[in-house]
């Protein structure tokens, strides 16, 4: 059985009053997951660069991993543009890369592919509109993208497919919030890598479906504090789920991150 994370919604009258409402929140966090990842085909698209030679510039982002080294992600990684970003939800998918040498001159092997994970988003704006809706476009770490061609090729075609994450150790929770609010970030996915649904437990309770907040943290409003952590994640693509139990014990504390003993 699956409950739902208590969720407030904040009505505003006027200028001076503040009305807080209880609900249930009914909403399908995965909605436009499932059917929008079975890119398993080579597909069409185009990279550009950014954050630097030492890809200083791709620290933190939109999915909130933080320090990209120290999530275990390195350089090996890319902004996504908002047709591919989803709201968020592609956050730790890992893509196949490799450039068109029929487009473009700057390729540096024709042969030569990366394997990327996305933990950031292009914004919409950017210089030559490349991350605008709705291209795809894949804004490479420097090291990345000169591994595919010459950087004075600045963009450059490509084509790009969906492939299986390759992870050390097990998948992270790092736990943040008060003692009303819990932020979930997930993090070193393995598998699809994406999360399309989130939910968590604590001993003897059912299963607390918690909402998509941004990037790849998850948000829930019924408090657990003192209590172990249990959480259920559902892939992107619906097929994989698995349980991590008893990941957090009930001496957790707000800040703290937490890997289980088994991936995807």
């Amino acid at each position: 059985m699956v409950a739902y994370c208590r969720t407030w919604v904040v009505v505003v009258l006027g200028t001076v009053f503040l009305v807080l409402i209880q609900a249930a929140s009914v909403v399908s966090w995965s909605a436009s997951a499932p059917a929008a990842w079975a890119v398993t085909d080579w597909t069409d698209a185009h990279a550009t660069f950014y954050g630097g030679e030492a890809a200083v510039g791709t620290m933190g982002g939109a999915c909130g991993y933080g320090n990209l080294y120290a999530a275990g992600y390195g350089t090996a990684s890319a902004a996504l543009s908002s047709a591919l970003f989803h709201g968020g939800l592609s956050c730790g998918a890992c893509f196949q890369i490799m450039c068109q040498t029929s487009g473009t001159s700057w390729c540096s092997n024709p042969r030569q592919f990366v394997i990327i994970t996305a933990t950031n988003q292009c914004p919409q704006g950017s210089e030559g509109g490349w991350c605008d809706y709705p291209r795809s476009h894949f804004d490479l770490s420097f090291p990345m993208f000169q591994k595919l061609a010459h950087p004075a090729g600045g963009a450059i075609p490509v084509q790009y497919r969906r492939v299986s994450c390759q992870r050390t150790g097990g998948i992270r929770f790092t736990i943040n919030g008060n003692a009303y609010f819990i932020l979930v970030l997930v993090s070193n996915v393995g598998g699809l890598g994406d999360i399309a649904t989130l939910s968590m437990r604590g001993p003897k309770s059912h299963w607390l479906a918690m909402q998509h907040s941004w990037g790849q943290n998850w948000q829930c409003t019924t408090s657990l504090l003192g209590r172990a952590l249990s959480f259920k994640a559902i892939l992107g693509g619906g097929h994989q789920t698995k349980e991590f139990l008893n990941v957090a014990d009930s001496n957790w504390r707000f800040g703290q991150t937490f890997e289980a003993d088994s991936n995807f």
